[in-house]
């Protein structure tokens, strides 16, 4: 039996929305599961952006199932979208390419060497990977399957038959002005500029002239493209005849057994919701202002199709630091593949958990990722000693597990910067890397390597993919005799001091305390003394000479951490002993 939804004033933004969904869907299907749905269009790589239209479904449809539920999350797979554009920087394309624009992607070849038959496939295998390695759950629906199996046949004749009707609904709509557009779905820069009165710019509903309005595009015959153009249909026969201006081809077809067009945009969409009782679908930016589909398509779903809009929240931009907001058509965005090569799904899971849809966020691929991870860790340890905020602990949940359970997680999991900072020393020496992550804590050293992995990994891939050349860390292969021999008197003693407490300070904890309290020895205070801003400036003057003796800057990975990785014998030589 469902479990009773609870209310609270202090639950997150899932467990709203999942109260709503609970109680339109118990409104309208009864007894039914309820159905959430999403939408992607594999026109080239799936990015980040586009995961948020996955990401805000599957968590609210996961508190829903945790309730005890039943629910289907539909990800449409709009296979059956027209080729627009040659996306920039794609591995195996070249302008060649072009000559496909108009087809359906499901027609149109994958990128050379590929292992997939054609363009759709090869861009959601990457995306299908991810959602299987993010715990998501999802019945994918192929819209190239659904049109040419006739399954949206009745759909179609019916639009056809209200085509007036439709035209009179999108003629109310088509001289408003929408502001400029900010969109998560593929839309080419000419189309951004030219986006005023739709939603998407990109959104074509229907062709009209001397033969009327009509709501349904097929592809030609002769050069598959959509470049086609219905000149007459016949409501009682079902017979239409189109022209097709690519190639020049027409023909007459009996629309009642023909299967080779789909509805335009904004008769499809609100069509599905009907088609598949859909409760709760969110969309981005540009689908919700003035004209746009989702507006339009509440109108249509309601006089046409009989159906009942879904709850659709708006979801806004993910951005990249570093990077300007993403359009999966431009080559080179990242893509959910591209994020969990160097970070856990857990992370990544919790970056959508914790903002509300239509708060903005970026995802990390430069430094900040460190501090990303030192936010989820400590988290985590709030979050096992009972003193994280319930919104908090909510996100936390929805980011570590679903309702199927645990999602696999890094046995020990070490702070990322620390395992980010030896994997760069150590070029991912695996010999050296147990050694120094053993000497963390040598109570409790490692067994193995594979008790910080994945996380391991993740740090690993992220230093020698993310972090340039000239950011890495090079350790000295000989002593700077240079600045030895030109240090004072209080140089000298320093690293004297420093020296001596090598052999009794090997370990993490123990390195900091020392790397710490030499200055503080110095200034004639205990080694736990509270540092005065004097005693701070001398710790940058002394930790500045360190790294210029160990790795030549002036900053490099946490002194600890470094010396823990260079080896005492090391740090010995290059420090003059």
């Amino acid at each position: 039996m469902p479990i009773v939804a609870q209310s609270s004033t202090e639950t997150d933004w899932v467990s709203r929305f999942a109260d709503e969904v609970i109680a339109e869907s118990e409104r309208r299907a009864p007894g039914k599961p309820v159905v959430v749905a999403s939408g992607l269009s594999p026109s080239g790589p799936i990015h980040l952006g586009n995961l948020r239209e996955v990401m805000t479904p599957h968590l609210v449809a996961d508190e829903v199932r945790r309730r005890g539920y039943e629910v289907r999350h539909l990800i449409s797979w709009d296979d059956y979208d027209r080729y627009r554009k040659v996306p920039a920087g794609v591995p195996g394309v070249d302008d060649s390419w072009a000559e496909h624009i108009g087809k359906p992607l499901t027609s149109v070849p994958a990128p050379k060497g590929s292992a997939y038959p054609n363009w759709a496939e090869h861009f959601k295998a990457s995306m299908i990977e991810s959602l299987a390695e993010l715990g998501v759950e999802y019945d994918g629906i192929s819209q190239t399957e659904q049109y040419t199996a006739g399954a949206y046949r009745e759909q179609i004749l019916h639009a056809m038959r209200n085509r007036s009707k439709i035209d009179a609904i999108l003629e109310q709509y088509r001289t408003k002005k929408a502001p400029a557009k900010k969109s998560q779905k593929p839309l080419d820069e000419a189309e951004l500029e030219a986006a005023e009165g739709s939603g998407a710019a990109a959104d074509d509903d229907g062709s009209g002239g001397a033969g009327g309005y009509y709501p349904y595009k097929p592809y030609c015959g002769q050069c598959e493209t959509d470049l086609t153009t219905v000149t007459s249909y016949d409501d009682e026969t079902t017979e239409l005849t189109y022209t097709c201006s690519a190639c020049g081809f027409g023909e007459t077809v009996r629309l009642s057994e023909f299967n080779r067009g789909k509805l335009v945009w904004k008769v499809d969409w609100p069509m599905r919701w009907a088609y598949e009782g859909v409760i709760f679908e969110p969309s981005g930016v540009d689908h919700s202002s003035p004209g746009s589909s989702f507006v339009v398509g509440g109108q249509i779903v309601r006089e046409i199709f009989d159906g009942v809009q879904p709850i659709g929240p708006m979801y806004a931009f993910v951005g990249i630091s570093g990077m300007a907001k993403m359009s999966s058509s431009r080559g080179g965005v990242p893509t959910p593949a591209d994020a969990l090569k160097i970070m856990e799904p857990q992370l990544l899971r919790w970056l959508y958990a914790r903002r509300r849809p239509n708060q903005s966020f970026k995802i990390a691929f430069d430094q900040e990722i460190q501090r990303l991870y030192d936010e989820w860790d400590k988290l985590d340890a709030k979050v096992a000693d009972r003193t994280a905020l319930p919104a908090d602990a909510a996100s936390h949940s929805r980011a570590a597990r679903t309702a199927a359970g645990e999602l696999p997680r890094t046995p020990r999991p070490l702070p990322y910067r620390t395992l980010a900072s030896v994997v760069d020393i150590t070029a991912g020496h695996d010999e050296q890397t147990i050694r120094i992550l053993s000497d963390l804590d040598p109570e409790n050293p490692l067994s193995s390597l594979d008790e910080v992995r994945p996380r391991l990994d993740r740090a690993e891939n992220w230093i020698t993919t993310q972090v340039p050349a000239d950011q890495r860390t090079l350790v000295r292969e000989e002593p700077d005799t240079e600045l030895l021999g030109s240090l004072d008197e209080e140089g000298r003693e320093s690293l004297r001091l420093l020296l001596e407490g090598l052999d009794t300070h090997w370990s993490l904890n123990g390195l900091t305390t020392l790397v710490y309290g030499v200055p503080k020895v110095l200034a004639g205070l205990e080694p736990d003394a509270k540092p005065t801003p004097e005693l701070k400036g001398a710790q940058r003057s002394f930790f500045a000479v360190l790294y210029h003796l160990l790795v030549g800057k002036d900053t490099g990975p946490r002194l600890p951490t470094l010396l823990l990785a260079v080896g005492a014998d090391r740090v010995r030589k290059l420090l003059g002993a």
